[in-house]
């Protein structure tokens, strides 16, 4: 049988079927010859599936073939415009959205019709900002039927909440002849969004009805807006939870810096029989990085392999990067990293290079970028501010400055406050405050207070007390209630012997309400988390032999050459009263009871929440050897490895 004998209405059903499986524009392009040899370009039906799947597919140059074919029809029909004004809203020419749009309502006169392409038309006007075509628009629909449509009315107000026309949103949503569920939803989340939670409590509370998705919302608002307790009271008084209520809550908890009531949750979660999807997962993996609890990051790692949950799958492969990095395990980090299929993704490379940079690897650092290279896959933003930090950390100041010059010469990268703060990082650390401030001083933007902390660390290192002095009355006026600024000010004037400078910003302190953070110091010894503060224990029952502990360590470590370094005491007492307050410093007492109740040769990891200092740095070093440990210390920018009587970070942090 020839083609030409085949009944029409046959050849169009074969011919949609083909249509309906393409895969590339190779595929359609064949399809359509086959049309225009059996006059198929003339079937209303088949010429409008062609148009319709192919702006709605997603290939590339879809939509300017769409386009194409469309010009050349006499009389297209409203589904026709339908596919062409949501495909290019959804594909990339929100404008062309529109265009389609005016041209459909000035050739078609059926507004039931009409009424499906105007979410995608009010979407386009959003994400064109198009706040006066959008108002335009709504007033079109006010004088028809329409306005009385919630399909339609729920985009107006979503239109103007994408806009930020917060008020004007709420006037429309008032003004509704009819609200359902998705009307009352999408006002709550358009409130959360921009921080007015106590309106977006009003609205929840007024709700005629809720669903699950109400909830959700509230929870994640919340959790977002820094509301931890009442997107706590929501989820708890939930009848009825679905994954999402669960990942909301979880998220919330790490957010708001409760990662041990998230990794708490996330059990909960399992023992209840709820599989967790991937945002839940990249969650707890989050709290577990923040905690540094590597069994239980190790734990969930089991898990996805038993789960038999792609690492590919959403974020999870670099947010096991990140996790064993940020818990001390490098090597699993990068074992991570070598399983999963990088394909084009940039995101996985990007932990890799950041979690190399905190553990003080510069050269290995800069080795995964290189490849990355290799591989064509083009580095962003995210990369360089790793690549940086990297170089700041390892001290690889010709480094920096030549791939400072390479992100914007040729990827085309306009530096941002970020970048410009890791090269002013990486001069201060090495030394060159000088050049520092001279950066400082060209760049095109405003410097922030990290910049200006980055020079006011180093000259307190450095005892430069002209430059610092500067530089922490800049940090404190650009954040007066950041205690670091003031006490790295209070340091560089002790270590000058300024007693009564240090008195002067002791005494502003004060008056401005600004406390001091003091040194804390964590290990977790048989699943317990065990916290030491500067100067004493947080958890009481082993005080005295921590105490012993120490001072048989300083005797011990003095036989070795150990020398307390007494101008890490910026106080003024007498010189042996700073050798006591040495002993107490939180990392110390973290050690020693590290030492006590773990068996020889294990590994001890001490996380403390403020910068090591010199002293404690020389104390591990020589209790590594002397000892036979490996001791990791994660301190508030890096991590120290230390084995054999040396450091990982070769004496430069």
């Amino acid at each position: 049988m020839t083609t030409s004998s085949v009944p029409v209405s046959t050849l169009a059903n074969e011919t949609i079927s083909k249509l309906k499986r393409c895969k590339s524009m190779k595929e359609f392009h064949q399809i359509h010859a086959h049309m225009i040899k059996t006059n198929l370009v003339n079937h209303t039906l088949t010429i409008s599936k062609l148009i319709a799947l192919c702006s709605l597919s997603a290939l590339p140059n879809s939509l300017s073939y769409a386009s194409s074919v469309f010009r050349r029809i006499e009389n297209p029909n409203y589904f026709i415009f339908y596919a062409l004004t949501k495909g290019s809203c959804d594909y990339g020419d929100p404008l062309g959205s529109i265009t389609y749009y005016v041209d459909m309502v000035s050739c078609l006169n059926e507004l039931d019709k009409i009424a499906f392409s105007l979410p995608s038309v009010l979407k386009a006007c959003s994400k064109l900002r198009a706040f006066k075509e959008g108002t335009q628009f709504f007033g079109q629909i006010l004088k028809t039927q329409l306005w009385f449509d919630p399909f339609v009315s729920n985009s107006v107000v979503r239109m103007f909440l994408e806009l930020g026309e917060i008020e004007f949103a709420r006037r429309v949503f008032d003004k509704m002849p009819e609200r359902d569920l998705i009307s009352w939803n999408s006002m709550i989340t358009g409130y959360l969004r921009v921080g007015e939670v106590e309106l977006a409590s009003q609205l929840f509370e007024e709700m005629p009805e809720r669903d699950l998705v109400s909830f959700n919302t509230m929870i994640d608002g919340y959790g977002k807006c820094g509301r931890c307790e009442l997107a706590e009271e929501v989820f708890r008084m939930m009848n009825e939870k679905d994954v999402v209520s669960w990942t909301s809550m979880i998220s919330a908890y790490v957010i708001n810096h409760h990662s041990s009531k998230a990794l708490d949750l996330f059990r909960e979660m399992l023992s209840l029989g709820v599989k967790p999807d991937v945002p839940a997962i990249v969650s707890v993996l989050a709290a577990i990085a923040d905690l540094g609890f590597v069994e239980e990051g190790k734990w969930v790692h089991d898990y996805i392999s038993l789960s038999k949950i792609n690492l590919n799958s959403g974020f999870i492969a670099s947010a096991l990067i990140d996790m064993y990095s940020k818990c001390g395990f490098i090597e699993n980090a990068y074992d991570v990293f070598r399983r999963v299929s990088h394909g084009q993704k940039n995101g996985d490379w990007n932990s890799m290079i950041s979690s190399l940079a905190i553990h003080g690897l510069g050269q290995e650092a800069l080795e995964v970028f290189l490849e990355m290279e290799r591989m064509n896959i083009k580095p962003d933003e995210i990369t360089f501010l790793g690549l940086f930090s990297a170089f700041s950390h390892g001290g690889l100041v010709d480094e920096g400055q030549f791939y400072f010059e390479i992100m914007q010469e040729k990827y085309n990268i306009a530096p941002k406050l970020q970048h410009y703060g890791c090269l002013i990082d990486l001069l201060a650390r090495a030394g060159n405050l000088v050049d520092a401030l001279k950066v400082i001083q060209h760049m095109p933007i405003e410097a922030d207070v990290l910049a200006w902390k980055a020079i006011l660390s180093a000259s307190t290192k450095l005892g430069n007390v002209v430059i610092g002095e500067k530089a922490a009355l800049r940090a404190i006026e650009l954040n007066p209630n950041d205690s670091s600024s003031y006490v790295m000010l209070s340091n560089i004037y002790a270590k000058a012997g300024k007693w009564d400078d240090v008195a002067k910003v002791r005494l502003m302190m004060k008056q401005r309400g600004v406390r001091k953070i003091p040194g804390c110091s964590s290990i977790v010894v048989d699943g317990k988390v065990h916290q030491f503060l500067v100067a004493r224990e947080m958890d009481a029952g082993y005080g005295s032999n921590v105490h012993s502990k120490i001072e048989e360590l300083v005797s011990r470590l003095k036989l070795e050459g150990y020398e307390p370094d007494l101008s890490q005491v910026l106080l003024d007492v007498e010189q042996n009263g700073k050798g006591s307050l040495l002993n107490l410093h939180s990392e110390k007492m973290a050690l020693a009871f590290g030492l006590i109740n773990t068996s020889n040769g294990a590994p001890i990891h001490i996380v403390k929440n403020l910068r090591i200092c010199c002293d404690c740095h020389a104390f591990i070093k020589l209790v590594s050897g002397v000892y036979n440990r490996k001791i990791v210390v994660r301190d508030q920018n890096r991590f120290h490895h230390f084995q054999n009587g040396s450091c990982s970070c070769r004496d430069y942090w």
